[in-house]
């Protein structure tokens, strides 16, 4: 029987609607209005695209936007010192940095800059340990959207093995603690696993989060597992996630489709940030 379809741009659409909500219901009781500020250094086509979505998002969902584009000879100095200006104006709730950046500027140093509180990609060193600990703190986007999946799909991840493959610090580690935090027993997986179509074969889920087109076929699903798909991968065929999808979803019990799965999450997930950016900011 094959797999239910995790459909991303429903559940995303869910989570919006209940932030614009929640938004007038912020702004109603006294709040102002978010404002979460974007910067872009460079002229790279996709990420325009990305930030043009999420200053769509913002204005849908109630809150104002902000945007500072720069030019792609920009200095790391003078992109620290726009940071930390945004830091310091307090008509800002949220910061978000597109990346990637130019080679000359160190993204890391940019991200450690950020204001924690208005960190609303949840990427700071500061939110990092956060998380990490097991404390309140701003959770990154897509791995937020990920776990926002899981729980539409019914999953009781308690007691449940989960296998991310895939390590990085933008969704890998932290899907590593948000899991955790909801009692899963988790295991990650990356270049140098062992055998690794058996460990995932545990998995009562599978986040495949990793870059490689198709990496993840029939034989590493163990039958009923639900799948979830974080890769985007262009190829001659056009976009393709990690998990080579019609095989697998023969297998599986739940699958996120790409695209339409984790993707259409990402943005939702920052709306839900920035207004927690606010609220918290009071």
């Amino acid at each position: 029987m094959p797999a239910e379809i995790i459909d991303g741009k429903q559940v995303s659409a869910e989570v919006r609607a209940r932030v614009a909500d929640d938004v007038a219901g912020f702004i109603e009781g006294g709040g102002k209005v978010p404002v979460l500020a974007t910067v872009i250094v460079g002229e790279d086509p996709a990420s325009e695209v990305y930030v043009a979505n999420k200053h769509r998002a913002c204005e849908e969902a109630g809150m104002k936007s902000v945007h500072h584009g720069l030019p792609g000879e920009t200095s790391q100095e003078e992109l620290l010192g726009l940071v930390s200006e945004l830091g310091a104006d307090d008509s800002v709730d949220g910061i978000l940095v597109q990346l990637p950046v130019p080679d000359h500027i160190d993204a890391d140093a940019v991200v450690a800059v950020i204001d924690p509180a208005k960190d609303v990609d949840g990427l700071s060193p500061v939110s990092a340990g956060l998380l990490a600990g097991g404390s309140p703190g701003m959770v990154p986007c897509t791995p937020a959207g990920v776990l926002e999946l899981i729980e539409h799909a019914g999953v009781d991840l308690t007691g449940a093995e989960a296998v991310i493959v895939g390590r990085s610090k933008l969704v890998g580690r932290p899907l590593i603690s948000l899991l955790l935090d909801r009692n899963a027993t988790v295991t990650a997986c990356h270049s140098r696993t062992r055998d690794l179509a058996g460990v995932c074969r545990r998995a009562d889920v599978l986040i495949a989060a990793v870059g490689v087109p198709r990496l993840v076929g029939a034989d590493f699903v163990k039958p009923g597992a639900v799948v979830i798909d974080v890769g985007i991968n262009r190829t001659e065929e056009g976009l393709v996630g990690d998990v080579d999808f019609e095989p697998v979803s023969q297998v599986a019990g739940a699958i996120t489709p790409v695209p339409g799965g984790v993707g259409p999450m990402t943005i939702a997930m920052l709306m839900s940030n920035t207004l927690r950016a606010a609220r918290n900011r009071g």
